[in-house]
C-alpha cells in the first residue's frame, strides 16, 4: 500500500479536469504568520538546489520528529521516489538510498508513526512541508515520507470542489469513529496493521459508501484567507485537513518546481535519480 493512499486513483481525474493541483509562494496574513526567527529550520540540499525549511511549532510533534531525523543524517543521500509535475514532490522512504533503477518505491518507512496534527491555520499551499501516510483510519503520519506542494493556481468553482472533496474524506473518517460502527473500525485497523490489502479496499468501500450519506460531522469550510491564497497563488487544497502540514519553504522555492519537471517512469518515480544531498538542522 503506498504512501497517500489511493491518491494515483484520484490523480487522473482531478488532473484531467485541472482540479486541485496547484502552487504558491508563502502569502501569509499577519495575523497568521508567525515570526520565522522563532521557528526551527532545516537546509535540504538536494540535485537540484538548496532549500530552507521552516517547521511550525503548531505541530510539535512531526517538527520535533522530522528534526531527530535530520540530525541523525536520516535523509542524507535518500531520493525523490515519487514526482507529480503540478501537484508534489515526495521523498522520504529509507529503502530508496541505495535502490536501483525500477526499483519500486514508495512503502518504506520506520517502525512508528507520528499522532495526526490538524490545525486550521495550516494548508497546503505551494512550498508546505507535509507528511505521507497510508490510509490507516487515525490518519497517522508516515515517521519518514514527506511531500512538498508544488500545484497550480484555483479558482473558485476548483475551491468548491476541493471542499467537497474534503468533506468527502472526513466523512469517512467519522464514519470510521462512530461508536457504532466499532467492529468496522476494528476491522480496517487490523487490516491496515496486518497489510491485508484486499481486505482493507474491501472493507475501505464500504466506509467510502456510508460516507456518501453520513451527515453526523461539522463540514469543513475553506477559510477565505487560504481561498485568497489559493486563488492568487496556489496550492493542493483537496489534502487539507487530511494529511499533516508542519512546514513550509520559505528560500528556494523554485528548486520544488526544478524537481517537478523531471521526467518520470512507473509509478511516477524520477528516470534519472534527484536526491536528497544533505539534510540539516540550521543552527
Amino acid at each position: 500500500m503506498k504512501f497517500m493512499r489511493n491518491l494515483n486513483s484520484i490523480l487522473c481525474p482531478l488532473l484531467t479536469m485541472v482540479i486541485l493541483l496547484l502552487g504558491i509562494t508563502s502569502c501569509e496574513t499577519k495575523e497568521e504568520k508567525e515570526p520565522e526567527e522563532l521557528r526551527e529550520m532545516v537546509e535540504m540540499v538536494t540535485d537540484k538546489g538548496t532549500m530552507r525549511i521552516a517547521l511550525y511549532n503548531e505541530t510539535p510533534q512531526h517538527r520535533d520528529n522530522f528534526l531527530k531525523l535530520a540530525s541523525e543524517g536520516a535523509y542524507d543521500s535518500l531520493l525523490f521516489h515519487r514526482v507529480i509535475e503540478n501537484f508534489m514532490v515526495q521523498g522520504g522512504d529509507p529503502e530508496s538510498k541505495i535502490a536501483q533503477a525500477g526499483d519500486t518505491l514508495g512503502n518504506g518507512d520506520l517502525a512508528y508513526t507520528v499522532p495526526a496534527e490538524f490545525h486550521p491555520e495550516l494548508f497546503h499551499k505551494k512550498g508546505a512541508l507535509a507528511a505521507a501516510r497510508t490510509g490507516n483510519p487515525e490518519r497517522a503520519s508516515s515517521a519518514m515520507q514527506f511531500y512538498l506542494v508544488q500545484g497550480n493556481v484555483l479558482n473558485d468553482t476548483l475551491l468548491e470542489e476541493a471542499e467537497v472533496f474534503i468533506n468527502e474524506w472526513l466523512a469517512e473518517y467519522y464514519v470510521l469513529h462512530d461508536p457504532q460502527n466499532e467492529e468496522l473500525y476494528q476491522a480496517i485497523k487490523k487490516a491496515n496493521s496486518a497489510e491485508n490489502w484486499r481486505e482493507f479496499r474491501i472493507l475501505q468501500d464500504s466506509v467510502i459508501n456510508m460516507g456518501k450519506t453520513y451527515t453526523n460531522f461539522e463540514k469543513y469550510s475553506i477559510p477565505e484567507a487560504h481561498q485568497e491564497v489559493y486563488k492568487t497563488l496556489g496550492g493542493t487544497a483537496f489534502l487539507d485537513q487530511n494529511y499533516t502540514v508542519f512546514g513550509e519553504v520559505v528560500e528556494g522555492m523554485d528548486v520544488i518546481d526544478s524537481i517537478a519537471k523531471v521526467q518520470t517512469g512507473d509509478m511516477n518515480r524520477p528516470l534519472e535519480d534527484v536526491r536528497i544531498l544533505s539534510l540539516k538542522v540550521v543552527e
